[in-house]
């Protein structure tokens, strides 16, 4: 299961580990929903991954910084370095193909 994180726990996982995403989202979104369950089935194939998830109305500054523009999104870091922002997760395939080419 993806944990919910706030912007210490982010900080604090890309310091850990070399392959981070984190999954932006909203309450109250549908697509959202549907994505969040998409991530959740890649993830547990994906055990190279720290993947965590965040309610974007609680980390404003996370969203100003990478200048998020909708929900879903994922942040993909690699070795503590941005490196994608993923906004259309299309299937469980393609995400675990968008995912494993940042290992």
């Amino acid at each position: 299961m993806i944990q919910e994180w706030n912007f210490e726990q982010l900080k604090a996982e890309l310091d850990r580990n070399a392959h981070t995403a984190l999954y932006l989202y909203t309450p109250m979104c549908g697509t959202c929903k549907l994505a969040g369950r998409m991530l959740e089935i890649t993830a547990s194939t994906l055990p190279g991954y720290s993947i965590g998830k965040a309610d974007l109305n609680y980390v404003e500054s996370l969203a100003e910084t990478y200048q998020i523009e909708s929900v879903p999104c994922l942040l993909i870091w690699k070795n503590g370095e941005f490196e994608e922002k993923l906004y259309k997760f299309e299937s469980v395939p393609n995400l675990f193909e968008r995912l494993q080419s940042h290992l």
